[in-house]
């Protein structure tokens, strides 16, 4: 079916409608004046012989030209249904202060971003991906989409705040992965979170909710700790110890069906997603075929002036 992206183009019709008018009623008053000259013999020798319907075919196919292409200044479109991945993958990292600890070189967020930013780049294109930062709350900074610049951008511009809302991390990733659009698909679609954090849960609902929620969705969490139990940071002029627990973050990732690291490669990562699976569904994109209209009407003017030349030996 044929729409029009800018359907208010189509007064330029108008224009062609009223020449084609006025040709027509200028054949009939040419018919009208034949009729009322007596000298029947001089107007057979001054009119062309043989003719007939030729005369005004190439008339015909030239104006049918500037209608075409009047049509096509409104840029007609055919709805084409493409393919489209739906399996989605959640990024969430940890900003909370303890994440400024340097017993990671450079520190614990620069490693995190260094971690994420790799597996960002050996994520299959065709895949959703997107990204959670959390703290004190959860917030997701980029929604599933396949632009993976716009989740690289978001990962260097991350932010440190105070607390770590761990279970809100989760539950944040889930409701992301809820809005991917159905698009005629059944369902979620297939996804996997990825949580890299370093602390204890201090805000927010807890951990074992967000497993028992993400196990409910049919959701693997595969976390990654960053740190060491020796780890210390600087926060308001008071060095605080800030050990990583691991043992949170694996029940979480086993509970779930993840994976747990501590050292995450890019090797190690490539497990997240290797038996996640595949969900098409199908979104209507308008396709342009104003050149077509263009290729039409120039055919068509091309096939008036031929005839015009053919049978009257002048090209208009």
């Amino acid at each position: 079916m044929i729409r029009f992206l800018e359907p208010w183009w189509l007064l330029a019709v108008l224009p062609v409608l009223a020449l084609a008018g006025a040709y027509v009623w200028r054949q009939f008053h040419r018919r009208t004046y034949a009729m009322r000259f007596t000298n029947v013999e001089l107007l057979r020798t001054l009119a062309p012989k043989g003719l007939g319907w030729r005369r005004h075919a190439a008339a015909g196919v030239f104006l049918l030209a500037l209608l075409v292409l009047a049509t096509g200044m409104a840029r007609p479109s055919v709805d084409r249904k493409e393919p489209l991945e739906r399996a989605t993958i959640m990024l969430a990292i940890d900003v909370s202060l303890s994440m400024e600890a340097d017993d990671v070189a450079p520190n614990r967020l620069e490693a995190a971003q260094e971690a994420a930013k790799q597996f960002v780049g050996e994520l299959p294109p065709s895949y959703n991906l997107g990204l959670v930062a959390f703290a004190k709350s959860a917030n997701v900074l980029v929604p599933p989409s396949k632009d993976r610049g716009a989740v690289t951008q978001a990962i260097d511009g991350l932010v440190l705040a105070e607390a770590t809302a761990t279970g809100e991390a989760v539950f944040t990733c889930l409701e992301a992965i809820r809005s991917v659009p159905a698009d005629g698909a059944q369902g979620i679609p297939p996804a996997r979170i990825v949580l890299l954090s370093d602390g204890y849960r201090t805000a927010g609902r807890s951990v074992e909710e967000a497993a028992a929620a993400s196990q409910a969705a049919n959701v693997p969490v595969s976390t990654i700790a960053f740190g060491t139990d020796s780890g210390q940071v600087d926060i308001g002029g008071q060095v605080q110890r800030v050990p990583v627990d691991r043992l949170a973050l694996a029940e979480l990732a086993e509970t779930t069906q993840g994976f747990f690291y501590e050292a995450a490669s890019v090797t190690e990562l490539k497990q997240v997603y290797q038996d996640m699976g595949s969900s098409i569904g199908f979104r209507t994109e308008a396709r342009e075929i104003t050149h077509w209209y263009a290729g039409i009407a120039l055919l068509l003017a091309l096939c008036a002036a031929g005839m015009s030349l053919l049978w009257t030996s002048r090209l208009v």
